[in-house]
């Protein structure tokens, strides 16, 4: 009977235990190389194109997405610069969401609730861009239409049947029978482990953010229309709302009521000046002994004598009374007739004037202000939001959107005033971006300046000075307005005059003249004919949109309306040394909390809105909800 020695035995099977293990090592280099080169190869992609990703906080925001086999790309911006995650497909399962407003929802997940992310980029990025926090279990997405969601559905089956032929392309092209590699299969080639050096072990035991993922988190509430900072229509406010609703959840929604009353100021000059009482003249006298000629006012207080009882936040809101103007642009055909639709809401938010010569608030850092105007024609609602971002420099942001109409605008200002001894500017620097939404077109505009002269003799009067631009990249078309100060010897005839034209390029298609609070007329070159472009008759004035406000008991304690209504109710009252001594108040308040965050070394960071490092535009946080 032969026998073998045991030494020999071990070494051979030793020997070929390293061979194969060696072996293993190699076929998953091999094989993460070519998951790798899949997910950097830019030629291999499924499919590409924006979609909406519902948040934790059961938000939505608009990425670009990347479909590769086995893998999604998630990206801020559809030329990849901005890496926010990638999604492993190879653990996730695909189902459709039923929703009961517009688009098309479906949704990714693990089906044991672990995480279906990877931990570092295509480009080895260890940290993705900021943006709002996502599941770390599944994500839910919706396509603009029910074409393009099931477009997304075919594309994603695909790319789920690509992992499993990768995972048995990388196991076929190994040993045939990789059971014998090592003992009980310690070593076979898995397609999650693979990944391994992808993955993020923490994000697995995540226990607080899968019991925060749940019904609870995927559900809302039945006929719920509006949030409670509205900024668009009820179509898209709400419409991740899903039929397997949680009947235990309630949102109160924003209750608005209809403006009872609105002062217009007439047309002409006679809205536009005021003669001062010696008492008011002599604290104007006093008020600008302290200052010199080109100095900036906005640190200056002034008398509550000359400030009209709104908040600045809420004179911005003044533009949208006529928002249908872009409601009919958004369905407008035509580039030009477009632009010429924008330049005619653009003049009509000037027509409507304060009696007598009046500044709102400066507002208070962190204050919002909120408003809604009803459009019968189109049974929808244009919302408004704005919040005071910054008070040194006093940088105002706002926000209005219609989806349902197809229309938002963004944007800020910096309000400055400047002294020039008997005449004073208040410059409103920034700019407005105009998006119409089906068109993918931005048309960028900025402010003209006010100007008031007659401050220590002569009538206190205020008019509009300055050029402004209205472009649009994407067309070509822009608009060139010129608001006139009247001449020195200037007859009334000359006051509120406004000339402009329309161009493509540089060719000029129409001329504009006129006065923008009355009639402005249109000279199209190409016909030679001269047409009104702009009228607020009485007919157009009473057809301005209805306003709604928010009741003052529902508003937050920072909500304009709420903040100054001690001041307004002075200044009504006429008592202005009650008004003084209530704005003190409230200024005082501000200056401590400056003082208190400059002492604990803390930055002021706005509730709605965010600036862009690059461009230094203001974002509402919320545009995509």
């Amino acid at each position: 009977m032969s026998s073998v020695c045991p030494t020999i035995c071990g070494q051979t099977l030793f020997r070929k235990k390293r061979s194969d293990e060696g072996y293993y090592w190699e076929e998953k280099k091999r094989a993460t190389k070519e998951l790798l080169s899949t997910i950097t190869d830019p030629s291999v992609i499924v499919m590409a194109d924006w979609l909406k990703i519902r948040g934790t906080l059961k938000s939505w925001t608009k990425l670009w997405c990347v479909l590769k086999p086995g893998v999604l790309l998630i990206y801020k911006t559809h030329k990849n610069g901005q890496w926010v995650g990638t999604v492993l497909l190879n653990a996730c399962e695909l189902i459709e969401r039923p929703s009961k407003k517009d688009g098309f929802c479906f949704k990714l997940f693990h089906p044991l609730e672990q995480s279906i992310w990877a931990v570092k980029g295509p480009k080895g990025e260890a940290v993705g861009s900021i943006t709002q926090p996502l599941p770390s279990s599944h994500l839910i997405f919706r396509a603009a239409s029910e074409s393009d969601g099931r477009c997304w559905m075919d594309a994603l089956e695909l790319a789920l049947k690509c992992s499993s032929l990768l995972k048995r392309t990388m196991i076929r092209e190994g040993k045939e029978d990789m059971s014998t590699v090592g003992s009980g299969g310690e070593h076979s080639i898995n397609f999650y482990s693979l990944l391994d050096h992808l993955k993020d072990p923490d994000l697995y035991s995540d226990k607080s953010d899968r019991e925060g993922e749940q019904d609870h988190e995927e559900s809302d509430p039945e006929g719920l229309e509006k949030s409670e900072e509205s900024d668009s229509d009820t179509s898209e406010r709400q419409d991740d709302s899903y039929i397997d609703l949680d009947p235990n959840e309630h949102l109160r929604e924003t209750p608005y009521l209809e403006q009872s009353h609105e002062e217009l100021g007439e047309a002409g000059e006679a809205a536009q000046t005021e003669t001062v009482s010696e008492e008011n003249k002599s604290l104007i006298w006093t008020l600008l002994k302290q200052v010199r000629p080109g100095m900036d006012l906005s640190k200056v207080v002034l008398p509550t004598f000359i400030l009209e009882p709104r908040s600045f936040l809420d004179k911005l809101s003044d533009y949208y009374y006529h928002a249908d103007f872009l409601s009919e642009a958004a369905v407008e055909e035509n580039a030009y007739n477009r632009m010429k639709k924008v330049v005619k809401w653009y003049i009509s938010g000037f027509y409507k004037k304060p009696k007598g010569l009046k500044k709102p608030y400066n507002p208070i850092i962190g204050e919002t202000y909120r408003c809604m105007w009803l459009h019968q024609k189109t049974n929808s609602k244009t919302f408004y939001i704005a919040e005071q971002v910054s008070h040194h420099p006093p940088v105002s942001a706002f926000y209005v959107s219609n989806r349902k109409d197809g229309f938002c605008l963004s944007g800020s200002i910096l309000a400055k005033s400047k002294f020039y001894g008997n005449s004073l500017s208040a410059i409103l620097d920034g700019e407005a971006r105009l998006t119409f939404l089906n068109r993918g077109e931005d048309y960028v505009m900025n402010m003209p300046y006010a100007h008031c002269k007659g401050i220590l003799y002569g009538t206190m009067t205020l008019e509009l000075g300055g050029s402004i631009t209205i472009a649009c990249e994407k067309t070509g078309y822009s608009a060139q307005l010129e608001f006139k100060l009247k001449p020195f010897l200037g007859s009334s005839d000359s006051v509120n005059q406004i000339s402009g034209k329309i161009k493509l390029g540089k060719e000029v298609l129409a001329t504009l003249e006129g006065h923008w609070d009355s009639e402005i007329f249109i000279n199209d070159k190409k016909t030679g004919t001269m047409d009104t472009f702009f009228n607020p008759t009485p007919d157009l004035r009473q057809s301005r949109l209805t306003r709604c406000t928010v009741p003052p008991e529902e508003q937050g304690e920072f909500e304009s309306e709420r903040l100054w209504q001690h001041v307004t109710r002075a200044i009504n009252n006429k008592d202005q040394t009650e008004a003084t001594n209530e704005k003190f108040i409230l200024e005082e308040a501000q200056r401590k909390s400056a003082r208190e965050r400059k002492a604990k070394c803390e930055e002021w960071i706005p509730a709605l809105f965010e600036q862009d490092p690059v461009t230094g535009e203001w974002h509402y946080r919320y545009a995509e909800k």
